[in-house]
């Protein structure tokens, strides 16, 4: 495994962790463990053949990564009222960022 490939998957726990910890201080271990809890999202990386490619930028290209899904993931990042659907948006929206920053390098 490539060490950008590491890197990539320790910043799906540390940077939700990192928003948990300033943003959610009281709630943290449930805020960190919610947001880390939407990864789920790369099931969609079984519909790809192969599976796992370190130079196919997912944005775009796996369902659960199109733009759609993540304008619904924006507006259960914002606009619903229950903390759990807010913090697991968060944890989406983070996660496609994440994503897309591996589109661009």
């Amino acid at each position: 495994m490539q060490h950008s490939t590491i890197f990539h998957i320790i910043l799906h726990f540390a940077v939700p962790g990192l928003i948990a910890w300033i943003f959610f201080k009281n709630d943290f271990k449930k805020s960190w463990l919610i947001m880390i809890s939407t990864m789920i999202v790369d099931l969609d990386h079984l519909l790809a053949d192969p599976v796992f490619d370190p130079n196919r930028c997912s944005i775009g290209f796996h369902p659960l990564h199109s733009v759609a899904a993540i304008g619904i993931y924006a507006l259960m990042a914002v606009v619903c009222e229950s903390k759990i659907v807010r913090l697991a948006g968060t944890g989406l929206i983070i996660h496609m960022i994440l994503d897309g920053i591996d589109c661009i390098c």
